[in-house]
């Protein structure tokens, strides 16, 4: 090959080259989204968990919807107070102050205290005992499985299973709702991280029927609303609710519980 050859071919490349860069240059240029830099300001301060228990589909979904407005400042669950008052700032509101939330399991029936119908050793998964008699071993149908979906779905390693029951622990739970909604039972809520007690048990039966399956189950007797001073429990649905916005943690409810179904949240 000679050297005009090699002079051609190099002028071409370098030719096509910097008609490519242009073509980049300009379609940038034509179809650059703009971004707005408070929605960048609003991601770079949210954990980056990408959890969803906000609601939006990630962080990058929440940090939008704040940067228009709808969404609160204080919407990151993961994030708590101090991120909220980082967001806060970037959009020039004042911060919204919430109470810690955090999430707890309404069963108590462990092997020990809830009785079995018979001996599973099928697949390991809540959602499956749907498809098995009885809805499960459980004579209990409101009881806690304990086949840990709501341990698979917690990202931040805040639930185990505990002699049959999830458990929650409260100084890693950041309340992203993620057990909530993998529990098929309902039996996950969200309370005050300060709450004194709590009811650990969901039966929707009478009260005969609960207790022969399960010798902590609430039988619904009404004795916890008698003796509470404040007005904070009622029974629906056969079982007892605590209204945590009127409890006192006076532990009183707790005292006169004759089955011992009202806990106190550690």
């Amino acid at each position: 090959m000679n050297l005009s050859g090699v002079i051609t071919a190099a002028v071409i490349v370098g030719v096509v080259g910097i008609f490519v860069g242009l073509f980049l240059g300009v379609a940038g240029l034509k179809f650059k989204v703009e971004v707005d830099e408070k929605e960048e300001a609003v991601l770079g301060v949210l954990p980056g968990n990408n959890c969803g228990g906000c609601g939006y589909a990630g962080c990058s979904g929440l940090a939008a919807a704040i940067a228009k407005g709808e969404a609160a400042v204080n919407a990151c669950p993961v994030g708590g107070e101090p991120v909220a008052s980082q967001i806060a700032e970037i959009m020039g509101v004042e911060a919204q102050t919430g109470e810690r939330q955090v999430a707890y399991v309404h069963c108590a029936g462990t092997c020990e205290k809830a009785k079995q119908d018979y001996e599973y050793f099928g697949v390991q998964d809540c959602s499956m005992m749907s498809y098995v008699p009885a809805g499960g071993p459980k004579s209990c149908n409101s009881g806690c499985l304990g086949y840990g979906n709501c341990v698979k779905a917690c990202p931040f390693d805040a639930i185990q299973i505990v002699d049959g029951v999830a458990v929650v622990d409260k100084e890693k739970c950041k309340a992203c709702g993620k057990c909530i909604s993998s529990c098929p039972k309902h039996l996950i809520s969200l309370i005050p991280y300060s709450a004194k007690y709590a009811v650990a048990c969901s039966s929707a039966d009478k009260g005969p029927v609960t207790m022969k399956v399960c010798s902590i189950g609430c039988i619904g007797c009404g004795i916890c609303v008698k003796n509470c001073p404040n007005g904070a429990v009622k029974v629906e649905n056969f079982h007892a609710i605590i209204d945590q916005e009127k409890c006192t943690g006076c532990g009183i409810c707790a005292e006169k519980c004759p089955k011992k179904s009202i806990k106190e949240c550690v």
